[in-house]
Parts: C-alpha cells; sequence; structure tokens
C-alpha cells in the first residue's frame, strides 16, 4: 500500500516495524463539548484505513485518546459549576454515540492524558536533564526549540523562518518566541497535579507523545490527525519525542484536508458550525459516513445538503443492491456464472488497488458502484449458489471496510431446497400453471416457509 507521508511530502510504501502489524496513533478530541463534522472527518478517514488494513490481514493496534484536562474543559466546568472530571465523563460518553453511530469501530485502547501524568512527568524530566526543557520561576516547563534543530521539519519551515512571527506573550515566562509549555504551574481554582516544579498540569502536545510512546514504543508506524494538526501539535509533539529518545518518532504522518460548509471555511461566526448530532437529526449517520469517503482523504472537502442529498440517494441504492443479493433466486450453474466469478476477481482487485494508491476511497466506491451494476443485472435470472455467494462475500466486504451496511438487520438466509421451490414456483407462475404453483407453495408451507408475492417478486417468509 502507498501512502502519502506529510514529513516527506511523498507517497511512501507503507512497511510496517512489524511485519504483518500496524501501530497507529490518531489524535483524539478534546472533550468539552459535542463533536463536529470538522472532528468526524478523521475519526472515518482513518477508521476507514484502518478496516481496509485489517481486511488485508494486517493486525492494527489503533490507539486514539481523549484530551480531558485543558482550558476549554475548565472553561466549560467552570460555566457549568461542575468538575473538569463531569465535563470530560459527560463528552466521552456524547463521543461515543456518535462515534458508534458513525460505526467507528472502537479503538484498541482510548487513553485520557489524565491517566498518564506519571508518564508526562517523567518524559519532561528526561527533556530537562538533556538539556532540552528549562523550567520557569512560575512553575511552568518549555521545550526550547533551539535545542532541536530539526524542527519544522513536518511543516517545512526552518526555525529562522518561523521566529520573524513569534512573539512572547507578557503572560509567559519563556526564553525564546517558539519555545512552548510542556507543564504549566497551577492557576488559583484550576485542577493540579504534584510534579518537581510544583503543582500544575500538562501542556497538550506533550501529553499525545506521553500516551502514544508509553502504548505503542518510543517509535511506532502510523500518526493522523486534521490538517490543522501538523503546526504547531505534531511539530511539538516530534521534536519533544525524538529530543527525548533520539528515535524516529512516527515512521508516517498522516493528515485529512479541511471540511467547509458550502464552500465558507465552518464557523459559529458564520452560522455555519455543525455537530455530528445536528446533522444526523436530518440524515442517517451512515449517509454522513458515505458522504465522506465520496473524496480523497487529503482534499479539502465541501459540506453542503445537495451533496448530502446525494450521498443519501447513494446509500439506498446500495441497499437495494444488498436487498436484491439476499434474494436472488437459485439455479443451476451456467457459463454466466463463470463469467460473473471473474468479474468479481476483477472488481476486488480495482478495489484494492484505489484503496492501495493513498486510501483513495473516492475511486473505490466507484469500483462498489460498477460492481452494484453488474450486480443488479446478474441476478434478473436464477444464478449458480456459488456465484451469489462470491458476490454477497465481495459485496459485504467491500462495504464493510467503508464502514457502511454493517448494521443492516440481518436477512434471513434460507436454505438451498427452499429457494430452489421458489424458483420453480415462479417459472410456473410465468406460464400460468397455477395447480403447479399453488403445490409448491403448500411443500414450502409444509417446510415452514409463508411465500410473499409483491412487485420485486416473490419472497420467503419465517412462518411463526
Amino acid at each position: 500500500m502507498q501512502i502519502y507521508n506529510t514529513m516527506t511530502k511523498k507517497k511512501e510504501t507503507l512497511c510496517p516495524i512489524k511485519p504483518g502489524e500496524i501501530g497507529m496513533y490518531v489524535c483524539g478530541p478534546t472533550v468539552y463539548s459535542f463533536i463536529h463534522i470538522g472532528n468526524a472527518r478523521p475519526l472515518i478517514v482513518f477508521d476507514t484505513l484502518r478496516r481496509y488494513l485489517e481486511y488485508t490481514g494486517v493486525k492494527v493496534r489503533y490507539i486514539q485518546n481523549f484530551t480531558d484536562i485543558d482550558d476549554k474543559v475548565i472553561r466549560r466546568a467552570n460555566d457549568e459549576s461542575c468538575t473538569y472530571l463531569d465535563v470530560s465523563n459527560k463528552y466521552i460518553e456524547e463521543y461515543f454515540r456518535d462515534a458508534d453511530a458513525l460505526n467507528v469501530m472502537r479503538s484498541t485502547v482510548n487513553p485520557r492524558a489524565t491517566e498518564h501524568i506519571d508518564e508526562i512527568i517523567s518524559l519532561v524530566e528526561k527533556l530537562i536533564e538533556k538539556g532540552h526543557a528549562y523550567p520557569a520561576d512560575n512553575g511552568d516547563v518549555y521545550f526550547s526549540v533551539r535545542s532541536y534543530p530539526a524542527y519544522g521539519k513536518l511543516k517545512g519551515q526552518s526555525i529562522d523562518d518561523m521566529e520573524s512571527g513569534a512573539r512572547i506573550d507578557p503572560t509567559e515566562h519563556k526564553k525564546d518566541p517558539l519555545d512552548f509549555a510542556l507543564w504549566k504551574g497551577a492557576k488559583p481554582g484550576e485542577p493540579s497535579w504534584d510534579s518537581p516544579w510544583g503543582k500544575g498540569r500538562p501542556g497538550w502536545h506533550i501529553e499525545c507523545s506521553a500516551m502514544s510512546m508509553n502504548i505503542l514504543g518510543e517509535t511506532f508506524d502510523i500518526h493522523a490527525g486534521g490538517v490543522d494538526l501538523v503546526f504547531p501539535h505534531h511539530e511539538n509533539e516530534i521534536a519533544q519525542s525524538e529530543a527525548a529518545t533520539g528515535k524516529p518518532f512516527a515512521n508516517y504522518w498522516m493528515h485529512n484536508g479541511h471540511i467547509n460548509v458550502n464552500n465558507q471555511k465552518m464557523s459559529k461566526s458564520l452560522g455555519n458550525f455543525f455537530t455530528v448530532r445536528d446533522i444526523t437529526k436530518e440524515y442517517e449517520p451512515e449517509v454522513l459516513r458515505l458522504f465522506m469517503l465520496g473524496a480523497h482523504y487529503r482534499s479539502p472537502f465541501n459540506f453542503s445538503r445537495e451533496l448530502m442529498d446525494q450521498a443519501k440517494s447513494s446509500l439506498a441504492r446500495l441497499r437495494t443492491a444488498r436487498e436484491r443479493l439476499m434474494n436472488a433466486h437459485v439455479g443451476a450453474e451456467t457459463e454466466a456464472d463463470a463469467e460473473f466469478m471473474k468479474e468479481t476477481e476483477k472488481t476486488e482487485a480495482a478495489f484494492r488497488a484505489a484503496m492501495d494508491d493513498d486510501l483513495n476511497t473516492a475511486d473505490a466506491l466507484g469500483v462498489i458502484f460498477d460492481f452494484v451494476r453488474k450486480c443488479n443485472t446478474f441476478v434478473t435470472e436464477p444464478r449458480s449458489e456459488k456465484a451469489l455467494s462470491e458476490a454477497k462475500r465481495l459485496f459485504a466486504d467491500m462495504t464493510g471496510v467503508f464502514g457502511i451496511l454493517i448494521q443492516e438487520e440481518a436477512k434471513e438466509e434460507f436454505p438451498a431446497e427452499a429457494l430452489e421451490l421458489l424458483a420453480q414456483r415462479t417459472e410456473a407462475r410465468k406460464v400460468k400453471d397455477w395447480a403447479k404453483s399453488d403445490e409448491l407453495r403448500d411443500k414450502l408451507k409444509e417446510m415452514g416457509y409463508a411465500v410473499v408475492d409483491s412487485k420485486d417478486g416473490a419472497k420467503l417468509k419465517v412462518i411463526e
């Protein structure tokens, strides 16, 4: 598989550190509110990458964190007259409601920053010991950016170029405008933890370094998130992690593009800010998921109700195709079945080729709908059980990778003998052999199945 590495600015072959296994860390939300559609894009995109890797036989250790202590969390707690823990617990629960609805698989581990205070303090101590960080007289600890000459390599900008626009806030105690906080000294009324520098709490960037390295090791395969995290968050993670260990932090960096709303940047001031909960009051969550995968993950993406309506129609087409496959009539094997089996092989190869090309879900979706057209034509006649089984398997695999149709109510599977009798009854009705039709219906009834005639053809139903 080829993926675009933000670090090298080119596509590279994905080569796991341990063959057959991938360690993957995806930056998760700061839990002080409901997630919005911008948050949903990396959730869906990198969940799809995980699903695809697992479909190809790769074992994925998937880590997605929660930032449960932050200025925004503290502000929300103060506004609601509760604790930071009340806020974080509430919105972690709400996050899972939205993520589950979007068919996002549960992570292998969902670490919280406050569960890793000891690891964070140890990492800061190591950076001070190595001369990459320094404590200030107010209890803050800062990373010394100039102690790490490679700073800026992810963004693709040198330290000197960055310095021109940097300023020191009067409330900060750092030595250089580019230096950033690893530990923040306690302020009145804020939650805090004991540390060698006095009571305080971790900075945002150090949390992810400590959690990811503690769970996945000092060097792991993939670090991912939205493009807005490239700088400063991921740049700072790289600097502090590699300065501490002397090793590469992550081998591949993946970032999804921004989402605009009606061709404008999403913001509350423009009135175009939507949470996932807002959108799923109007559309099924699977519609939002399919919509998100309709474009390449690195491309900026435009959200509109017109485009969501198109995704809704596309999802309906997929459901109809699945229904036709599940209820297709079984017949004797013919040359057409053999030809169709060859088409399923070509389809699967095309699907893999698209996904192997930097997770090109847009092209892969085209492959799925091309297969839908072929299936819809194929099942107009009775087909061999072998061909139908392969078609169902491939359809389920491809839609499963996309994380759609997996919560559909399981369709009843009927024995081949019953399906064959139903097919014979259909033929009898075509030639108006009503006596034969009734005889076959009675046989099915004895087996415990009722026949339901509809405009889409006859179907079986278990007699309760």
